[in-house]
């Protein structure tokens, strides 16, 4: 991913300075087991690890090595052999490339979910400061982007917060899912090392062992983890794209911060543009791109092929550096976004209280009207407000089928506003407990 979506501490999971670091602690940690299993010499394994434990690998070096053996690993290991000496012929005893690379990525995509589930915590925790700022300002919900019945924007951002939540959730189970290790030889048989190698190298880079591998860990893991981030990124533009359409001129009820010195546009002086979220909806575009080659990569040949390859060494980097930079951003959004309560109190008020229809229509059958006469005297006093923008109240007052049913007094109760927000407590703690 280009510098300008990406932050420093994930970017350097994916430094080659840091693949090869993990690499050799694959090597080294394995040879400790063959060394405690009598296969190789217990003073080779010392001084593997006394010569390399610190090294700074040449990766200019190792890309010299690999333009001739057209092999990245062999490339590694010849290079580590410049550094260590004669022991290094006990490296990758028993093991094939595949061992180093399949469980270097995990290592990596597990390293990279842990930055991903802290920065969702850090979106859960601001989302949760605004929704509770805004519990009971009242707004507007809107279904097909029409004025429907009052919300607040709490219950907005407490539905976003149960979203990331869950987000959260598939993250930590996308990280046990591809959080293992495979070291099986050639095609999964163990033929030449020994399962207790495995295990052990699991154990020290943290990891679970594959139950079953073939030349490879099985790919429909790493489908599942990288459709898990694709779920991320649509939730991500999810609550942009609400963002987005509360900062349009006509509604104007929420807008990114506008700093000083902010510029909005080359052309038009006057413009506050919600750049943030739109840059937000691209990206999260860019993570969703990527889960489809995942999902054709579980489909490899026999016991493997290297058509993933290419594939992983792209989606890997850049899936989770372009989520952990959305993420941050997204925080900031949510922490600064400026709200403005009178306009969403504004827009409320517009269609002259049409959005008590219902309470209106569920009043009069319970009075003793069909439903179809309900609906049908409740519509056009509706269709009335709408079209002369008149005051919806004033037309069922006047209207004779509807005073036969309901009293003014009744109906005058019907508009208060709080009837649609007696259930925010309950939805609070649903969603945030008794905080």
């Amino acid at each position: 991913m280009i510098p300008r979506y990406s932050r420093p501490e994930m970017v350097a999971i994916w430094e080659p300075q840091t693949r090869f670091r993990i690499w050799f602690e694959i090597e080294a940690h394995a040879t400790d087991k063959l060394a405690e299993l009598g296969v190789v010499p217990k003073e080779a394994a010392a001084t593997i690890w006394a010569k390399a434990r610190d090294a700074v690998f040449d990766v200019a070096r190792i890309d010299e090595i690999e333009r001739v053996t057209k092999h990245d690993v062999i490339a590694f290991l010849t290079h580590l052999a410049e550094i260590v000496g004669p022991e290094a012929r006990f490296v990758h005893q028993g093991m094939t490339s595949s061992d180093i690379l399949d469980t270097t990525l995990s290592v990596q995509l597990a390293r990279a979910t842990d930055l991903l589930i802290a920065d969702v915590d850090a979106l859960l925790a601001a989302i949760k400061r605004r929704a509770f700022e805004h519990k009971l300002t009242p707004t507007i919900g809107r279904s097909h982007g029409i004025h429907a019945e009052p919300v607040t924007f709490g219950l907005k951002l407490a539905q976003a917060y149960a979203e990331f939540d869950r987000c959260r959730a598939r993250l930590v189970a996308a990280r046990a899912e591809i959080a293992t290790c495979a070291i099986s030889g050639a095609v999964g048989t163990f033929a030449n090392i020994d399962p207790q190698v495995e295990a052990y190298v699991a154990e020290k880079m943290g990891l679970a062992v594959e139950p079953v591998s073939t030349q490879v860990i099985p790919r429909d893991r790493h489908a599942m983890y990288f459709a898990t981030l694709g779920v991320v990124a649509s939730c991500i533009e999810r609550l942009a794209t609400e963002i987005r359409h509360l900062q349009r001129t006509e509604v104007y009820e929420a807008e990114e911060y506008f700093s000083p010195g902010q510029k909005g546009s080359s052309a038009m002086p006057h413009k506050r543009n919600p750049v943030l979220t739109e840059n937000l909806t691209g990206l999260s575009r860019l993570v969703r791109g990527m889960v489809t080659p995942a999902l054709e990569n579980v489909a490899l040949w026999h016991e493997r092929d290297i058509s993933h390859s290419s594939v992983e060494r792209m989606i890997g980097p850049d899936a989770t550096v372009t989520l952990d930079f959305a993420l941050a951003r997204l925080t900031g959004v949510v922490d600064k976004l400026l709200v403005y309560p009178q306009n969403m109190r504004k827009n409320l008020d517009r269609l002259g209280g049409l959005h008590n229809s219902q309470r209106v229509l569920l009043a009069l059958t319970q009075a003793g009207a069909s439903r179809e006469d309900s609906y049908a005297m409740v519509q056009r006093n509706a269709m009335r407000t709408w079209e002369h923008g008149e005051d919806f109240l004033t037309n069922l007052m006047a209207d004779k089928d509807v005073a036969e049913k309901l009293s003014a007094s009744e109906l005058k109760a019907m508009f208060d506003e709080g009837y649609h927000f007696k259930h925010v407590d309950t939805i609070f703690r649903r969603v945030f407990g008794d905080a």
